[in-house]
């Protein structure tokens, strides 16, 4: 839902400012439409059911993995591709991967999102409407609307490349029942947003940081940012947000095989890491075409050194894998032959 434009044609019906809120505490409630809205008056549901779209997003496809994640393909108003994951855990967490951005322009190896084509940032009511989505899809599947308890931003996009759009979606997140703490903000380490995240953000939002390699060249190599924001200079910025929040910062680091999984490329990890800010998260490569994957025993391997240097590390549990919903497995078609898909 697009607030401000909720907000304008509020204002231009001639009605007080608090109909917003009542509107916005509908949708966060999980009502797919105006007319179940019945503490607004009939003539103003009927004219925003006229004016403002009550989605900024229309669903292309969905899939539903066997472990019972789901990923979806939305397309904006002009038409951008955009993904985003529902993963759900036997615990009873669900878990909201969004998007940022349509496309990614930082162009990562191993990473199938930045083979796309670069759209554009989202607005705040793009990425809010992909949560709002599986608010309506949990109550539907439920019979009453499920809490949606978890959210990262680890879809499609470098967030920080959209920072301002992404903390006022974040801001937001509350009102859907998904707090501060349990939203996860992840970037490759881009400066700029980071620094803007790390100098104002007032509530405790979780930050995590991709490396994947504690080597220059090898990271430079996978992840060309490195080239413009060396991983020293990310890494300051992560310490100073330690401090801060005194919350530890997540490493994300993905093993691919025979590249960056060798015991003394833990060690070096552990050693450039230390033991107080971080924490890290293995995880399992998950095929887009461009690497091998390493097996179980390598990552036991590599986790060990980690332990025996004691940083902080789990492996991840990969979800969504047989839909390509998994973590760098996001990506669609170009727009011309998704649109020609969906008409067909």
């Amino acid at each position: 839902m697009d607030l401000a434009q909720l907000e304008a044609a509020i204002d231009a019906a001639g009605e007080p400012a608090f109909r917003v809120r009542q509107v916005w505490e509908w949708a966060t409630r999980g009502v797919d439409d105006y007319a179940a809205m019945t503490n607004v008056p009939l003539s103003l549901r009927e004219r925003l059911a006229r004016e403002v779209p009550f989605s900024t997003l229309t669903v292309v496809s969905q899939q539903e993995s066997k472990d019972g994640t789901v990923k979806t393909l939305f397309h904006t108003v002009d038409g951008h591709p955009v993904e985003a994951v529902l993963m759900r855990y036997r615990d009873g967490r669900r878990s909201v991967c969004v998007s940022s951005q349509s496309g990614c322009p930082l162009t990562c190896t191993f990473c199938a999102t930045g083979a796309m084509a670069f759209g554009r940032n989202l607005t705040p009511g793009e990425i809010l409407d992909q949560v709002l989505y599986f608010k309506r899809l949990e109550g539907v599947k439920a019979g009453a609307a499920e809490g949606l308890t978890n959210l990262v931003f680890m879809g499609m996009g470098e967030p920080f490349l959209n920072v301002d759009n992404v903390l006022a979606a974040a801001r937001r997140l509350p009102d859907l029942g998904i707090t501060h703490r349990r939203t996860t903000i992840s970037t490759v380490g881009w400066i700029p947003g980071l620094k803007q995240f790390v100098d104002e953000i007032d509530v405790p939002i979780r930050l995590a940081l991709s490396v994947h390699a504690a080597d220059p060249k090898l990271r430079s190599r996978l992840m060309p940012v490195n080239d413009r924001y060396p991983l020293e200079d990310v890494l300051e910025l992560c310490r100073t947000h330690h401090e801060l929040t005194n919350r530890r910062v997540y490493i994300e680091y993905v093993m691919l095989a025979g590249v960056n999984d060798a015991p003394e490329q833990a060690r070096e990890l552990a050693k450039l890491l230390g033991r107080t800010s971080f924490k890290v998260n293995l995880i399992p490569y998950n095929p887009t075409g461009s690497y091998g994957g390493s097996s179980r025993d390598t990552i036991a391997a590599f986790k060990a050194e980690l332990d025996r240097a004691r940083v902080p590390a789990t492996v991840r549990l990969t979800r969504g894998q047989d839909i390509a919903a998994a973590c760098g497995q996001l990506a669609t078609a170009p727009r011309d032959r998704a649109q020609k898909a969906v008409a067909g």
